[in-house]
């Protein structure tokens, strides 16, 4: 049997992405000090952002194409991120083994929005 999920908050996508997002702060903060209002604000952003257009999404699952809508802003993010990632890694901010650890948990963000965007009827209220 399924849990119920009664929030946003309940969403494992949503959990993996705010834990995401805290390891991007975390690293971010070893960054140099002269990334301060770029690469790390930029990154900050874009990892912040794929939890809140899920919650964004949740509340407008009333109709599927909203909820698809924000789920896709939120994929957008997740891919933003990636860029910065790799732009982190080129800029030697990070080692080869944080990057593929991050780049694995992005992946899996990326595979349960996928499923999520292909299947909204499981979600959206419209159908139900």
């Amino acid at each position: 049997m399924s849990e119920r999920i009664n929030s946003y908050r309940d969403l494992k996508v949503y959990k993996k992405s705010f834990d995401f997002q805290q390891e991007i702060y975390i690293i971010t903060k070893e960054f140099p000090l002269e990334e301060r209002y770029s690469l790390t604000d930029q990154i900050r952003r874009s990892s912040r952002s794929i939890g809140s257009n899920i919650a964004e999404a949740w509340q407008k699952r009333l109709y599927i194409a909203h909820f698809i809508s924000k789920l896709t802003d939120s994929d957008g993010e997740l891919a933003e991120t990636q860029h910065w990632i790799d732009t982190a890694y080129a800029c030697k901010y990070i080692s080869d083994e944080k990057k593929s650890k991050l780049f694995i948990d992005s992946e899996e963000i990326g595979r349960m929005l996928g499923g999520m965007i292909n299947k909204p009827e499981k979600f959206c209220k419209e159908n139900n």
